[in-house]
């Protein structure tokens, strides 16, 4: 286990907390996702998917590589997935997301925000045309 094991399980545990509670949200309002506040998509990217994706980043920078047992980086990755799956919830988008947290941290690291690089990765909400 690397250091990070005991940090990677924390927010795998709330992500699959947070994910099954607008799951329960959904079934309460007919499926319809009305229950659902869309100004909490900016919370799970910020304390959620946001903190999954930094905690690759730091592990992958300052000099060192931090190297991740495969159980570690699958379950970092699922929970930016669940995370990233809330946010779309909250726009009424059903998602699976299936997203790497390489990627995501590439993205990141470009746009610098981590709403900016959920939007990229999702496509949700839909960018304007014009």
């Amino acid at each position: 286990m690397s250091r990070y094991g005991p940090r990677i399980a924390a927010l795998a545990r709330r992500a699959e907390r947070e994910r099954a509670a607008i799951e329960c949200e959904h079934r309460s309002v007919d499926g319809d996702g009305s229950g659902v506040d869309p100004d909490d998509a900016d919370a799970y990217l910020r304390d959620g998917a946001g903190q999954a994706i930094w905690l690759y980043v730091e592990a992958r920078t300052g000099g060192r590589l931090v190297p991740f047992t495969e159980p570690e980086l699958e379950a970092l990755e699922d929970a930016m997935n669940r995370w990233l799956e809330c946010y779309a919830s909250c726009h009424g988008v059903a998602l699976e997301a299936e997203f790497t947290v390489r990627e995501a941290a590439e993205l990141l690291l470009e746009t610098r925000n981590v709403i900016d690089t959920a939007q990229l990765l999702t496509g949700v909400p839909e960018r304007r045309r014009g």
